[in-house]
């Protein structure tokens, strides 16, 4: 029992899949918020103009 606790208590596997999954869940929040910005600016730039000369 003792061994398999210290086994357990030494495993780093869980660990680097939290990691892991902390890094992909920034990179995927950095990605949301780059282009909710990027679209914005885009659509002023480039839709605004066409709309208004269809109208």
């Amino acid at each position: 029992m003792q061994r398999s606790l210290c086994r357990f208590l030494a495993d780093e596997i869980g660990a680097t899949s939290i990691e892991y999954a902390t890094i992909g869940a920034f990179v995927s929040i950095l990605i949301y918020s780059a282009t909710k910005v990027i679209g914005t600016k885009l659509s002023s730039a480039y839709l605004m103009p066409v709309v208004g000369n269809l109208t």
